[in-house]
Order: structure tokens, then sequence, then C-alpha cells
């Protein structure tokens, strides 16, 4: 899983919306859903503020830590 796409999946299992983050970050949800797609590349001063956001390290965004958290991901997310 890219990092982009691990920082979507918290985000559904947090219920916390693209706006939501964007706003944090100061900027248009549209531009957070272009990182977040991954169809522009997110400038790395950003990836702190969104982890300190959704409670995550990075360690575990960029998938150097592997061990599991603390919550369950949104339903239309789990395989049956």
């Amino acid at each position: 899983m890219y990092y982009n796409e691990k920082i979507q999946w918290v985000r559904d299992c947090k219920n916390v919306t693209q706006k939501e983050i964007a706003a944090y970050l100061g900027i248009k949800q549209q531009q957070y859903a272009r990182y977040e797609k991954g169809v522009n590349i997110m400038p790395v001063t950003y990836l702190p503020k969104i982890c300190e956001y959704l409670g995550v390290s990075a360690d575990y965004i960029l998938g150097l830590d592997t061990k599991k958290l603390d919550f369950k991901p949104p339903k239309e997310i789990v395989k049956q």
C-alpha cells in the first residue's frame, strides 16, 4: 500500500473528511484530494501535520511500522 493510500485508509477509519484535513493544512479540498489519489505528489512538509491530525506515526504511514492500530476500517473496506 502506498503512503497516499494508507493516509486515505486511516482517514476513512477515523471518519475524517478530506475537507477537514485540507482546512488543517490550509489548502483546498480539491488539492488535498489530488494528493490522496496520487495525481499530485504531496509536499513532504504536510506528512507530519497529517500524521498529527490523524494520530498516527509517519513510520506507520510510510510502512516502516507494521504493528496493527486500535481502530477498524469502515465496513465497505473490510474484505468479506
